[in-house]
């Protein structure tokens, strides 16, 4: 038995029911999942995807909608940008591809916002590919599996990407059930601070296990503040803007946030991203609005 078939055992017994991972699942579900799931749990995504599938279930549908809409269903998952350019992403896979999520590599990664991660996940979890497919719970687990390291380092590198290529499977699709099942192991057993080693496949194998140490003290990494930030306060300045049904005067926007000094500067980064367009010199519309409203 190798890593992956233990891994893919493992998988098939334990797997989490996500309704992106279903067979009849389209390219476009698993590729609106991947960019969701950037930096947001699945508790959160998960309602979330079923509201966009329902109002979106293929590209050419959100292409035909401006991206205020866009922004408007992505609510508070935060880090609104990703409705940006998943809107982005429909209208070029509607005008490269005939709105079909491509299959190749090179294609997808040609998508905006589609980047190493994203492209080999809708190759290989869409499309059953042959692929490393690397994120921070896959590294942890193959630093630790098979490196015998507590931790892995801060971002994926093309060792990281070597690694797992060499751990897949020859035959595509089991190599793409052997990704799933890494990811899945990092997500909910192979965890940073508190693996449940006992109940790991890869226990008896585990290199880091046998090395004896202990993970290091504290956590990996400081959680990120949130309360007080320029992000909370462009949270509250689209909370506004997302259910205007007219172009919001800054007088209205200076409502949200007392801090005059943070809050020009929030605004001035939503209307730097792309998200917030300004009407003269003091009405504000989401993106995509402009004077229809």
């Amino acid at each position: 038995m190798t890593f992956a078939d233990d891994a893919i055992a493992w998988y098939d017994q334990n797997a989490r029911d996500l309704p992106w991972r279903q067979p009849t699942t389209s390219a476009w579900g698993v590729l609106v999942s991947e960019v969701m799931l950037q930096q947001t749990p699945v508790v959160r995504v998960e309602p979330a995807w079923h509201s966009w599938m329902a109002r979106w279930p293929t590209p050419a549908a959100l292409a035909d909608d401006p991206p205020s809409e866009a922004i408007r269903m992505w609510g508070r998952l935060g880090y609104p940008r990703r409705a940006m350019r998943l809107h982005a992403c429909a209208v070029a896979i509607v005008e490269r591809h005939g709105g079909v999520v491509p299959d190749d590599l090179v294609q997808l990664l040609a998508l905006p916002g589609v980047g190493t991660y994203t492209g080999r996940a809708v190759a290989t979890f869409a499309y059953g590919q042959r692929h490393p497919v690397v994120d921070t719970n896959v590294r942890r687990v193959v630093c630790r599996a098979v490196q015998g390291k507590p931790d892995a380092g801060p971002a994926t590198t093309s060792a990281d990407l070597t690694a797992m290529a060499e751990l897949l499977p020859p035959e595509d699709a089991r190599a793409a059930r052997a990704s799933i099942a890494f990811m899945e192991l990092g997500a909910i057993v192979c965890t940073a601070r508190a693996p449940r080693c006992t109940i790991c496949p890869f226990e008896e194998v585990c290199a880091w296990r046998r090395t004896g140490q202990d993970l290091p003290a504290g956590p990996s990494r400081k959680p990120q503040r949130y309360a007080g930030t320029d992000r909370q306060v462009r949270g509250l300045l689209l909370e506004v803007l997302r259910h205007a049904t007219a172009p919001v005067p800054r007088q209205r926007l200076d409502l949200v946030w007392p801090d005059e000094v943070q809050r020009a500067r929030a605004l001035a980064g939503l209307v730097d991203d792309g998200l917030v367009e300004p009407l003269g010199a003091n009405d504000f519309v989401l993106a995509g609005d402009g004077p229809s409203l």
